[in-house]
């Protein structure tokens, strides 16, 4: 594991973008273009709010010419490819995977003179700006539809928060970064790309030490490719820790017809 990466993921003055582009250079082996995909974004964005001085209506002018200027506008989808995950093909090919484009929306929203932070709404990674102390404006990344004051109750019920308590604390860097690499894994999962799962699963147990489903994926991913020693140890740890897990039960009866010898010869 590469310690300077893991020291600045952790590090609170990086900037988010900044450092999911790091994730990329180690997952992929090629950096990706920040500043070209993004400085003539952030420049026509800048010219389509230029003279509006309301906070609402400049947060609402952003989201229009993002979504409908720049094509921003997507549908959900069940799996996001590889692709939707590395910035500079996601931009061009508008194809970008939520909380990837959440990231981007708040890196420009801010570039734009905007106060934009994520936040975590049941079940999605949203974007929220703010425009004063009252207002703000909480949108879906993917289609940019913002979410009303009685959707958000609605939702915060299932976190156990108060009715009627609409404000929602910002997400922290590494709940985002988490976020980005569980969806980064799945994507290459599905895609066969076992070896770079393999290093998001590494990143993933550095900022969440003996995740056991993070373990159960690795060995899975280790399994996959031939090294089943290992990957017996990462199962059996699953299985430990999460005995009541129909797919632990299941794993724990393959494992037991594994003899020890068996998996010495792997």
């Amino acid at each position: 594991m590469n310690d300077l990466l893991l020291s600045e993921l952790h590090s609170e003055q990086k900037a988010l973008l900044s450092s999911l582009a790091l994730i990329e250079e180690h997952v992929f082996g090629q950096a990706p273009k920040t500043q070209q995909v993004l400085a003539p974004l952030i420049s026509e964005c800048q010219l389509a709010i230029e003279g509006i001085e309301e906070p609402m209506a400049r947060a609402e002018c952003l989201i229009n010419e993002l979504y409908v200027g720049q094509l921003f506008l997507d549908n959900e989808r069940v799996l996001w490819p590889v692709i939707s995950h590395q910035l500079t093909a996601a931009i061009d090919y508008k194809i970008i995977a939520p909380v990837l484009k959440a990231a981007v929306l708040q890196h420009i929203a801010n570039a734009c003179e905007l106060e934009a932070e994520l936040v975590y709404v049941p079940e999605k990674v949203m974007v929220r700006i703010i425009c004063d102390d009252i207002y703000s404006i909480i949108f879906d990344p993917i289609s940019g539809e913002s979410i009303t004051g009685q959707q958000l109750d609605e939702r915060l019920d299932e976190l156990e928060v108060e009715p009627g308590q609409a404000y929602l604390n910002a997400m922290e860097p590494q709940s985002i970064i988490v976020e980005y690499l569980s969806s980064l894994k799945q994507a290459l999962i599905n895609e066969l790309l076992f070896d770079k799962a393999l290093k998001c699963v590494d990143l993933l147990l550095a900022l969440r030490p003996d995740d056991p489903f993070e373990r159960r994926d690795r060995g899975f991913l280790l399994h996959q490719l031939d090294c089943f020693k290992v990957a017996y140890d990462d199962y059996q740890f699953f299985v430990k820790q999460c005995p009541k897990d129909p797919a632990a039960q299941l794993l724990k009866l393959q494992l037991d017809q594994i003899t020890i010898a068996e998996t010495v010869l792997h």
